[in-house]
């Protein structure tokens, strides 16, 4: 799904806006934070004991395939394929000789936490208990609606600072301001997709085109859920890749709420330009006319 920054006239306006109201974003942020914890929590207590119990049946059934069939037939492959399948959705895997970590542990469940909240929702990883589902629908409820708060809020506080920062150098040009939006437009799309991209071909083994796909459908919200960080059951995940993740997330977003408030203000900025280029305020002469005076006749 896509944010939706609501931009109120008022509250668009930087002087409608004061700096000094930083604790309030750093108590919000705050909260926000503390909710998709709490919610990451939530979800890994609920969903982590499924899935233990779930590693003992199918580590058994394995076992019990390599017995019966020595000699695989077309019934084997297809029981494999579905003990195969169902392994795939709660994010374990049978190569080697135990199972690796699921999907359900706190990290991962932290970054699925954030994923509901910003409307990603890649669709690989799901509750699967009834009061993991009911939890869901209200973990969203109230955390969609915190999550575009709290991101309207930080880009407008950052939009705030730049035309604070513009405002007192009157000396810069056009062409200089423009330059510095280009620039902070620049130095993000380094930030939040080339250098992900780098890390994301070296942990998941994605080609680059792959990489910048998957993280311009993540920072959209569109969330396909063709290509997912930190869910190959395969591949090992160092600790710190789930917290980069949802760090990533999180400041990608702000600073594509940044950007879409700076395309915003760009866009009013330049309709008011052409206003006045299409229709220039003509001079009046109703003034001097007015204080033209005839002069008296003598008679």
């Amino acid at each position: 799904g896509l944010i939706c920054l609501q931009r109120n006239e008022g509250e668009g306006r930087a002087s409608g806006f004061s700096l000094s109201r930083i604790p309030s974003i750093l108590m919000l942020a705050v909260l926000y934070v503390a909710y998709v914890l709490i919610g990451g929590l939530i979800f890994w207590k609920l969903e982590g004991g499924l899935v233990r119990q779930e590693k003992t049946r199918i580590l058994e059934e394995k076992r019990s395939l390599l017995d019966t069939y020595p000699c695989l037939n077309q019934e084997a492959l297809d029981t494999i394929a579905q003990v195969s399948q169902y392994s795939s959705k709660v994010g374990l895997s049978l190569k080697g000789n135990q199972t690796m970590d699921s999907f359900w542990k706190f990290t991962s469940s932290a970054v699925f936490a954030a994923t509901v909240v910003t409307t990603i929702g890649y669709g690989n990883m799901s509750p699967s208990t009834t009061a993991g589902q009911i939890f869901c629908v209200f973990f969203a409820l109230f955390g969609i609606p915190l999550n575009m708060v709290v991101l309207n809020r930080v880009g407008k506080y950052m939009l705030a600072i730049e035309r604070k920062s513009s405002t007192k150098a009157n000396w810069l040009t056009l062409a200089s301001l423009f330059m510095i939006h280009l620039l902070s437009y620049l130095s993000g799309t380094a930030l939040f997709f080339v250098m992900p991209m780098v890390v994301f071909k070296q942990q998941e083994g994605w080609s680059y085109s792959q990489a910048i796909y998957y993280c311009f459908i993540s920072l959209s919200t569109i969330g396909f859920g063709d290509y997912v960080a930190d869910s190959n059951p395969d591949q090992y995940y160092p600790e710190w890749y789930s917290i980069l993740m949802a760090s990533w997330i999180f400041f990608g977003l702000a600073w594509l709420a940044l950007v879409i408030n700076h395309t915003s203000d760009i866009l009013e900025r330049l309709n008011t330009h052409l206003k006045h280029w299409w229709s220039p305020e003509e001079p009046s002469n109703a003034g001097p006319v007015d204080e033209v005076k005839e002069t008296p006749v003598d008679g």
